[in-house]
């Protein structure tokens, strides 16, 4: 029979959706790698994907604006950086190898490096279970300097490394630490903390200012209002905050606020926390990260509480009167988990520089035109404006060449990382959100205590504590036992002697 070249005998079944591409991604159960298609469906961006070890099958999604997903992928594509050297080898596949292996395809622009798992608060969703029970968890300083040795290392000259924990600023060797890191060719460095000693102790905020330049606090700060506080960190922390503030002002600390946002809870006042990181004087930008399932998540709900990049973009653009959502771009050294805006803060007023900035000028190479001024020279300061591996010290020097060629703002004369001002969000990977692609772009790292520099996404799902163990060696095993490993001989002799068939073998010899 042949077949009739006309129309009228399709069958009229057509998906109602528009397939897009392929994924390797992980089961949100059992984190053995699924198999997963992306798909588009009224503007929005889902992933489906099944588990063949376990059977689930879950869609989720991945933005609600399809052509800023589909920007980062066919636009904001530019070659990898590498660290200078690879610190564990290529054995059972990403993301089961951690630690950086060849296959990674982004150097650490930001990595932290956590001194103790004590903590003076028991935040329900902390990522590394920290707590006040964990009093006696510190690093020792020996060993911190190790860690720090690790990164330089593998970099070189790091961009930023952020000290981490827990709480770190109550490390019994806080500040030998902080000299250690400042001995080091380290562009900048940050203190991840809540500020409650901050706030409490005004000379340990002043001797904070000591390390200044290319020194920041990273300021937990997650709302203006009560509920939040309560449900993201178990107490109201409202008053503390703003009396931390008020000892970084009155020292000039440069700080970003950093703001955990959660569907339904505050993803309401995110354009209000840019407003008042903006009335700051000592804040040059603010960080939002959607809350991501892992470690600690008490009473976490993925489908109700998950926010995506896009989701959290659109929010900023919408709740804020200074900045819109188009100023809100792709960073290239990994846009899909990134997106930063840039403001220049002159005279009290905030004026956002990116809506300047267009793809081509972020992306092109030394022979593509630039928008504002045909100069290689300005073109290399905005290639470097909007990356994470730039410090954000050096990024005022970008800003201040880019500005040159917006003849319709004044730039002050005497212009510094002061009249500096972003956003980023940074929407770390889950095993909901897993993306083999994307997970091999990452390039915020941490240390292990071992010394392997690790994604911080795929870290907090395989390697803290104890999940190496207890999670991650039954894949690697299974992996093995399926011939699904590149090992070497006496690995391959070791996994065919733990197979029954071969320990009969064995013995009838």
């Amino acid at each position: 029979m042949g077949l009739d070249s006309g129309g009228d005998d399709l069958s009229g079944r057509v998906r109602d959706y528009l397939f897009y591409d392929t994924a390797t991604s992980v089961c949100s159960s059992c984190l053995r790698r699924a198999e997963g298609k992306i798909i588009i469906r009224d503007d929005s961006v889902f992933m489906d994907k099944l588990c063949y070890a376990c059977g689930k099958r879950e869609e989720v999604l991945l933005a609600d604006d399809a052509e800023y997903y589909k920007r980062c992928r066919e636009v904001y594509v530019k070659p990898s950086e590498m660290p200078e050297k690879w610190n564990t080898p290529m054995k059972y596949g990403c993301p089961y190898d951690c630690g950086l292996c060849p296959s990674h395809e982004q150097h650490s622009c930001l990595t932290l490096i956590e001194i103790t798992d004590h903590c003076n608060l028991r935040c329900p969703i902390c990522y590394a279970s920290s707590g006040p029970e964990r009093h006696q968890d510190y690093r020792t300083f020996e060993h911190v300097v190790q860690m720090l040795d690790a990164v330089v290392e593998n970099e070189g000259e790091p961009d930023v490394i952020q000290i981490s924990g827990g709480e770190p600023t109550l490390h019994p060797d806080f500040f030998r630490i902080l000299d250690e890191a400042k001995a080091r060719p380290i562009r900048h460095v940050m203190v991840n903390t809540n500020g409650i000693r901050i706030a409490n102790e005004p000379e340990f905020a002043a001797r904070l200012a000591d390390y200044m330049p290319g020194f920041e606090v990273y300021l937990q700060f997650d709302s203006l209002e009560r509920e939040p506080h309560m449900r993201l960190r178990g107490a109201d922390l409202r008053e503390v905050k703003q009396r931390a503030l008020e000892n970084l002002n009155a020292n000039n600390i440069s700080t970003t606020l950093v703001a955990t946002v959660s569907r339904g809870l505050n993803d309401g006042e995110m354009g209000a926390l840019v407003e008042f990181a903006l009335s700051q004087p000592c804040v040059r930008g603010i960080t939002f990260q959607p809350i991501q399932e892992a470690g600690r998540s008490d009473d976490y709900e993925a489908a109700e509480e998950r926010l995506t990049l896009t989701e959290v973009r659109r929010r900023i653009g919408e709740q804020s009167a200074t900045f819109v959502v188009d100023d809100m771009l792709p960073v290239p050294c990994h846009p899909d988990s990134l997106s930063m805006a840039y403001a220049l803060k002159v005279n009290g007023t905030a004026v956002p520089i990116t809506r300047y900035i267009d793809d081509e000028t972020l992306l092109a190479g030394p022979r593509s035109t630039i928008q504002f001024e045909k100069d290689p020279a300005i073109q290399e300061a905005v290639l470097g404006l909007l990356s994470t591996g730039h410090s954000p010290q050096s990024a005022s020097h970008s800003l201040a060449e880019l500005l040159c060629c917006l003849p319709e703002l004044v730039v002050p004369s005497q212009f510094s990382y002061e009249n500096v001002f972003r956003i980023i969000i940074m929407d770390f990977i889950d095993a909901h959100s897993f993306d083999l692609r994307s997970i091999k772009k990452t390039c915020v790292h941490i240390v292990s205590p071992d010394l392997r520099i690790i994604p911080f996404d795929t870290y907090n799902m395989f390697y803290r504590g104890e999940l190496e163990q207890t999670v991650l060696e039954p894949i690697r095993q299974e992996l093995a036992l399926a011939g699904m490993a590149l090992l070497t001989e006496d690995e391959r002799r070791a996994v065919s002697r733990s197979l029954p068939m071969a320990h009969i073998e064995e013995v009838a010899e």
